[in-house]
């Protein structure tokens, strides 16, 4: 459920970018996610579609792209890309002495409008 202030804040950037910039309609907004944000392309696109309607929004294509986590093992030095469920292993030593980084982006890559 916590998809639907998410896109309400999408909805909102893209709206007040094209504002500034005195658009027509806004065509394409790209977003930036961390596969550890447990956000859902899905349930974003949903709620994009019903609060996008009767805005210049409308009919917007929701491009998502994913950042992975990385995970670097203490002992052995591996680094290796971490994503949901999250191992509590190193995968090469079995230590578990590990940090993980990223993969908490979340963000308006870019839209793409049509002028007036």
């Amino acid at each position: 459920m916590h998809e639907l202030p998410v896109t309400e804040g999408i909805l909102s950037t893209a709206l007040e970018a094209a504002r500034q910039n005195k658009a027509a309609r806004i065509t394409d907004i790209y977003l930036v996610i961390g596969d550890m944000t447990s956000i859902v392309d899905d349930s974003v696109q949903f709620y994009f579609d019903l609060l996008s309607k009767d805005t210049i929004a409308a009919g917007a294509a929701l491009h998502f792209e994913r950042q992975p986590a990385q995970g670097i093992c203490w002992d052995c030095n591996h680094k290796f890309e971490a994503s949901p469920p999250l191992t509590p292993l190193c995968p090469v030593c079995g230590s578990a002495r590990m940090q993980i980084t990223g993969g908490r982006e979340f963000y308006v890559d870019s839209i793409e409008v049509e002028s007036l």
